[in-house]
Protein backbone atom coordinates (compact mmCIF):
# COMPACT_ATOMS: atom_id res chain seq x y z
CA UNK A 1 0.00 0.00 0.00
CA UNK A 2 1.08 3.60 -0.71
CA UNK A 3 1.60 5.65 2.71
CA UNK A 4 0.82 8.39 1.28
CA UNK A 5 -2.80 7.21 0.14
CA UNK A 6 -5.27 6.23 2.37
CA UNK A 7 -5.98 2.62 3.47
CA UNK A 8 -8.75 0.96 4.12
CA UNK A 9 -9.83 -3.01 5.01
CA UNK A 10 -12.74 -3.83 3.31
CA UNK A 11 -15.34 -6.39 4.50
CA UNK A 12 -18.08 -7.52 2.22
CA UNK A 13 -20.33 -10.35 4.41
CA UNK A 14 -22.87 -12.23 1.84
CA UNK A 15 -24.11 -15.99 2.50
CA UNK A 16 -23.98 -16.00 -1.33
CA UNK A 17 -27.91 -15.90 -2.20
CA UNK A 18 -27.85 -12.12 -4.27
CA UNK A 19 -25.57 -12.62 -6.55
CA UNK A 20 -26.53 -9.63 -8.81
CA UNK A 21 -26.40 -7.20 -6.09
CA UNK A 22 -23.28 -9.06 -4.26
CA UNK A 23 -21.44 -7.79 -8.05
CA UNK A 24 -22.66 -4.62 -7.86
CA UNK A 25 -21.52 -3.38 -4.74
CA UNK A 26 -18.16 -5.35 -5.19
CA UNK A 27 -17.96 -3.75 -8.66
CA UNK A 28 -18.42 0.17 -7.01
CA UNK A 29 -15.67 -0.72 -4.47
CA UNK A 30 -13.21 -1.85 -7.37
CA UNK A 31 -14.29 1.68 -9.06
CA UNK A 32 -12.88 3.75 -5.91
CA UNK A 33 -10.34 6.30 -6.73
CA UNK A 34 -7.80 7.91 -4.11
CA UNK A 35 -7.84 5.39 -1.48
CA UNK A 36 -5.84 1.97 -1.50
CA UNK A 37 -8.21 -1.11 -1.11
CA UNK A 38 -7.64 -4.74 0.66
CA UNK A 39 -10.82 -6.37 -0.22
CA UNK A 40 -11.89 -9.97 1.52
CA UNK A 41 -15.59 -11.59 1.51
CA UNK A 42 -16.44 -13.29 3.80
CA UNK A 43 -18.58 -16.04 3.00
CA UNK A 44 -20.88 -16.59 5.65
CA UNK A 45 -22.05 -20.35 5.47
CA UNK A 46 -20.83 -20.30 2.17
CA UNK A 47 -17.52 -20.63 -0.59
CA UNK A 48 -16.84 -17.42 -2.17
CA UNK A 49 -15.80 -18.03 -6.32
CA UNK A 50 -15.31 -15.96 -9.03
CA UNK A 51 -13.66 -12.91 -7.34
CA UNK A 52 -12.07 -10.31 -9.02
CA UNK A 53 -8.18 -10.64 -9.04
CA UNK A 54 -6.92 -8.99 -5.46
CA UNK A 55 -10.37 -9.81 -4.23
CA UNK A 56 -9.90 -12.50 -0.87
CA UNK A 57 -12.00 -15.03 -0.33
CA UNK A 58 -12.97 -16.11 3.45
CA UNK A 59 -14.96 -19.02 3.92
CA UNK A 60 -16.47 -19.64 7.67
CA UNK A 61 -18.31 -23.32 7.49
CA UNK A 62 -21.57 -22.18 8.27
CA UNK A 63 -23.76 -18.93 9.10
CA UNK A 64 -22.37 -17.46 12.25
CA UNK A 65 -24.64 -14.57 11.89
CA UNK A 66 -23.83 -10.75 10.51
CA UNK A 67 -21.78 -9.30 13.86
CA UNK A 68 -19.65 -12.04 13.82
CA UNK A 69 -19.19 -12.57 10.11
CA UNK A 70 -17.82 -9.13 10.42
CA UNK A 71 -15.61 -9.54 12.99
CA UNK A 72 -14.58 -12.88 11.15
CA UNK A 73 -12.82 -10.51 8.36
CA UNK A 74 -11.35 -7.59 9.58
CA UNK A 75 -8.16 -9.98 10.82
CA UNK A 76 -7.73 -10.97 7.18
CA UNK A 77 -7.21 -7.21 5.43
CA UNK A 78 -4.61 -4.48 6.17
CA UNK A 79 -5.42 -1.05 6.09
CA UNK A 80 -5.44 2.10 8.75
CA UNK A 81 -9.26 2.60 8.19
CA UNK A 82 -12.17 -0.16 7.83
CA UNK A 83 -15.46 -0.41 5.52
CA UNK A 84 -18.28 -2.49 6.19
CA UNK A 85 -20.46 -3.29 3.39
CA UNK A 86 -23.48 -5.39 3.14
CA UNK A 87 -23.73 -7.32 -0.07
CA UNK A 88 -27.03 -6.06 -0.91
CA UNK A 89 -25.78 -1.95 -0.84
CA UNK A 90 -23.47 -0.39 -2.98
CA UNK A 91 -21.67 2.94 -3.52
CA UNK A 92 -23.00 5.24 -6.19
CA UNK A 93 -19.92 7.54 -5.81
CA UNK A 94 -16.72 6.86 -7.16
CA UNK A 95 -14.69 8.98 -4.50
CA UNK A 96 -17.04 8.02 -2.05
CA UNK A 97 -14.32 6.25 0.51
CA UNK A 98 -11.55 8.82 -0.57
CA UNK A 99 -14.23 11.18 1.11
CA UNK A 100 -14.68 9.65 3.91
CA UNK A 101 -10.46 9.16 4.20
CA UNK A 102 -10.80 13.35 3.93
CA UNK A 103 -13.28 13.61 6.59
CA UNK A 104 -10.44 11.43 9.61
CA UNK A 105 -8.08 13.38 8.64
CA UNK A 106 -9.45 16.42 9.00
CA UNK A 107 -11.61 15.71 12.11
CA UNK A 108 -9.21 13.61 14.49
CA UNK A 109 -12.38 13.17 17.14
CA UNK A 110 -14.92 11.03 14.28
CA UNK A 111 -14.02 7.48 14.92
CA UNK A 112 -17.33 6.06 13.00
CA UNK A 113 -19.13 7.36 9.85
CA UNK A 114 -22.63 7.06 8.42
CA UNK A 115 -23.50 7.94 5.27
CA UNK A 116 -27.29 9.09 4.25
CA UNK A 117 -28.33 5.65 2.56
CA UNK A 118 -30.42 5.74 -0.90
CA UNK A 119 -32.34 3.76 -3.22
CA UNK A 120 -33.01 5.12 -6.90
CA UNK A 121 -35.83 2.91 -7.06
CA UNK A 122 -38.09 3.92 -4.14
CA UNK A 123 -40.72 6.96 -4.07
CA UNK A 124 -39.99 7.14 -0.50
CA UNK A 125 -37.04 6.45 1.93
CA UNK A 126 -37.48 4.64 5.65
CA UNK A 127 -36.78 7.54 8.26
CA UNK A 128 -35.07 4.33 10.30
CA UNK A 129 -31.90 5.34 7.77
CA UNK A 130 -31.80 8.01 9.37
CA UNK A 131 -30.51 6.81 13.17
CA UNK A 132 -31.82 10.01 15.29
CA UNK A 133 -34.51 11.15 17.54
CA UNK A 134 -35.43 14.17 15.44
CA UNK A 135 -35.22 12.88 11.99
CA UNK A 136 -34.81 16.28 9.83
CA UNK A 137 -33.59 15.73 6.34
CA UNK A 138 -31.69 13.00 5.12
CA UNK A 139 -28.88 15.46 3.79
CA UNK A 140 -28.12 16.88 7.32
CA UNK A 141 -25.59 16.02 8.98
CA UNK A 142 -25.18 15.13 12.81
CA UNK A 143 -23.14 13.29 15.67
CA UNK A 144 -25.45 9.81 16.04
CA UNK A 145 -25.20 7.25 18.48
CA UNK A 146 -26.14 3.46 16.56
CA UNK A 147 -25.74 3.23 12.89
CA UNK A 148 -27.68 1.59 10.43
CA UNK A 149 -25.06 -1.40 9.46
CA UNK A 150 -24.90 -1.73 5.72
CA UNK A 151 -22.39 1.01 4.82
CA UNK A 152 -20.11 2.35 7.76
CA UNK A 153 -16.46 3.38 7.96
CA UNK A 154 -14.32 3.19 10.82
CA UNK A 155 -10.50 3.86 11.90
CA UNK A 156 -9.12 0.59 12.93
CA UNK A 157 -7.63 1.64 15.74
CA UNK A 158 -11.08 2.91 17.45
CA UNK A 159 -12.42 -0.58 15.97
CA UNK A 160 -9.95 -2.42 18.24
CA UNK A 161 -10.66 -0.25 21.22
CA UNK A 162 -14.57 -1.92 20.72
CA UNK A 163 -13.66 -5.20 20.64
CA UNK A 164 -15.58 -5.59 17.72
CA UNK A 165 -18.82 -6.05 16.73
CA UNK A 166 -21.29 -8.10 19.34
CA UNK A 167 -21.21 -11.53 17.58
CA UNK A 168 -24.28 -12.61 19.91
CA UNK A 169 -26.45 -10.73 18.51
CA UNK A 170 -26.63 -12.80 14.84
CA UNK A 171 -28.45 -9.64 13.70
CA UNK A 172 -30.31 -6.28 15.22
CA UNK A 173 -28.78 -3.78 17.15
CA UNK A 174 -25.20 -4.76 16.70
CA UNK A 175 -24.98 -0.81 15.13
CA UNK A 176 -26.35 0.28 18.42
CA UNK A 177 -23.55 -1.40 20.46
CA UNK A 178 -21.11 -0.42 18.49
CA UNK A 179 -21.72 3.03 18.07
CA UNK A 180 -21.70 3.07 21.57
CA UNK A 181 -18.20 1.75 22.37
CA UNK A 182 -17.22 3.93 19.59
CA UNK A 183 -18.49 6.90 22.39
CA UNK A 184 -16.89 5.28 24.96
CA UNK A 185 -13.56 5.02 23.48
CA UNK A 186 -13.48 8.73 23.41
CA UNK A 187 -14.06 9.09 19.66
CA UNK A 188 -17.41 10.38 17.92
CA UNK A 189 -20.28 8.84 15.59
CA UNK A 190 -21.26 11.13 13.22
CA UNK A 191 -23.92 10.86 10.27
CA UNK A 192 -22.49 12.83 7.30
CA UNK A 193 -25.58 13.79 4.52
CA UNK A 194 -23.29 14.53 2.23
CA UNK A 195 -22.19 11.14 1.66
CA UNK A 196 -24.01 8.57 0.22
CA UNK A 197 -24.44 4.74 -0.01
CA UNK A 198 -26.84 2.74 -1.95
CA UNK A 199 -29.45 -0.10 -0.72
CA UNK A 200 -32.54 -1.08 -1.49
CA UNK A 201 -35.92 -0.63 0.55
CA UNK A 202 -36.85 -4.14 2.28
CA UNK A 203 -39.22 -4.24 5.29
CA UNK A 204 -37.05 -6.26 7.94
CA UNK A 205 -40.54 -6.16 9.97
CA UNK A 206 -41.53 -8.95 7.53
CA UNK A 207 -40.76 -11.98 10.02
CA UNK A 208 -42.16 -13.06 13.44
CA UNK A 209 -38.06 -13.78 13.95
CA UNK A 210 -37.27 -9.60 13.22
CA UNK A 211 -39.89 -8.96 16.65
CA UNK A 212 -37.85 -11.82 18.48
CA UNK A 213 -34.50 -10.74 17.68
CA UNK A 214 -35.26 -7.20 18.12
CA UNK A 215 -37.17 -7.88 21.79
CA UNK A 216 -34.46 -9.95 23.32
CA UNK A 217 -31.20 -7.81 21.65
CA UNK A 218 -33.09 -4.47 23.42
CA UNK A 219 -32.41 -6.34 26.56
CA UNK A 220 -28.94 -7.92 25.74
CA UNK A 221 -28.23 -4.22 24.70
CA UNK A 222 -28.93 -2.83 28.57
CA UNK A 223 -27.47 -6.00 30.14
CA UNK A 224 -24.24 -6.30 28.20
CA UNK A 225 -23.45 -1.97 28.32
CA UNK A 226 -25.30 0.14 30.63
CA UNK A 227 -25.13 0.45 34.16
CA UNK A 228 -28.08 0.21 36.66
CA UNK A 229 -30.50 1.92 36.49
CA UNK A 230 -29.62 3.11 33.53
CA UNK A 231 -29.68 -0.58 31.83
CA UNK A 232 -33.79 -0.63 33.47
CA UNK A 233 -34.90 2.60 31.78
CA UNK A 234 -33.53 1.58 28.47
CA UNK A 235 -35.19 -1.19 28.70
CA UNK A 236 -38.43 0.28 30.13
CA UNK A 237 -38.48 2.81 27.56
CA UNK A 238 -38.61 0.77 24.42
CA UNK A 239 -41.01 -1.42 26.09
CA UNK A 240 -43.31 1.09 26.31
CA UNK A 241 -42.57 2.03 23.03
CA UNK A 242 -43.17 -1.25 21.37
CA UNK A 243 -46.23 -2.34 23.71
CA UNK A 244 -47.73 1.29 22.05
CA UNK A 245 -46.75 -0.10 18.36
CA UNK A 246 -48.73 -3.58 18.93
CA UNK A 247 -51.56 -2.32 19.21
CA UNK A 248 -51.82 -1.27 15.43
CA UNK A 249 -50.64 -5.10 14.81
CA UNK A 250 -51.18 -6.98 17.65
CA UNK A 251 -49.77 -10.56 16.18
CA UNK A 252 -46.87 -8.84 16.62
CA UNK A 253 -46.43 -8.92 20.23
CA UNK A 254 -46.56 -12.79 20.94
CA UNK A 255 -42.70 -13.13 19.20
CA UNK A 256 -41.90 -9.81 20.53
CA UNK A 257 -42.69 -10.94 24.38
CA UNK A 258 -41.09 -14.49 23.79
CA UNK A 259 -37.42 -12.38 22.35
CA UNK A 260 -38.18 -10.51 25.45
CA UNK A 261 -38.16 -13.09 27.69
CA UNK A 262 -35.38 -14.84 26.35
CA UNK A 263 -33.51 -11.77 26.35
CA UNK A 264 -33.60 -11.66 30.70
CA UNK A 265 -33.14 -15.61 30.59
CA UNK A 266 -30.09 -16.22 28.24
CA UNK A 267 -26.57 -15.33 28.28
CA UNK A 268 -25.63 -12.22 26.33
CA UNK A 269 -21.94 -12.99 25.73
CA UNK A 270 -20.87 -15.34 22.86
CA UNK A 271 -18.17 -17.44 24.40
CA UNK A 272 -15.31 -15.53 25.28
CA UNK A 273 -16.81 -12.24 24.00
CA UNK A 274 -17.19 -10.53 27.28
CA UNK A 275 -16.25 -6.84 28.36
CA UNK A 276 -17.09 -4.49 31.08
CA UNK A 277 -20.33 -1.82 31.40
CA UNK A 278 -19.85 1.97 29.95
CA UNK A 279 -18.35 3.81 32.38
CA UNK A 280 -20.61 6.41 34.08
CA UNK A 281 -18.20 9.06 31.81
CA UNK A 282 -19.19 7.65 28.86
CA UNK A 283 -22.70 7.86 29.91
CA UNK A 284 -22.61 11.15 30.20
CA UNK A 285 -20.39 12.52 27.19
CA UNK A 286 -23.35 10.66 25.09
CA UNK A 287 -26.09 13.24 26.93
CA UNK A 288 -24.27 15.58 26.55
CA UNK A 289 -23.79 15.02 22.99
CA UNK A 290 -26.91 14.79 22.46
CA UNK A 291 -28.81 11.67 23.32
CA UNK A 292 -29.09 9.90 26.59
CA UNK A 293 -28.90 5.75 26.39
CA UNK A 294 -32.50 5.23 27.83
CA UNK A 295 -34.16 5.79 24.50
Amino acid sequence: MNADVPSFGVVVLTQGTRPDEFRRGLDSLLRQTGVDLDIVVVGNGWQPVDLPDGVKAHALPENVGIPAGRNAGVGRVGGDLLFFLDDDAWLPDDDFLAACAAEFAADPTIGMIQPRIEDPAADELPTRWIPRLRKGSPRHSSNIFSVVEMAVAIRRAVFEQTLGWPASFFYAHEGIELAWRVWAAGSRVVYLGHLRAGHPVIDPRRHDDYYMKNARNRVWLARRNLPWPVSWAYVGSWSAVQLVRSRKEPATLRPWLAGWRDGWKSDPWAPGEQRGKLSWSAVWRMGRNGRWPVV
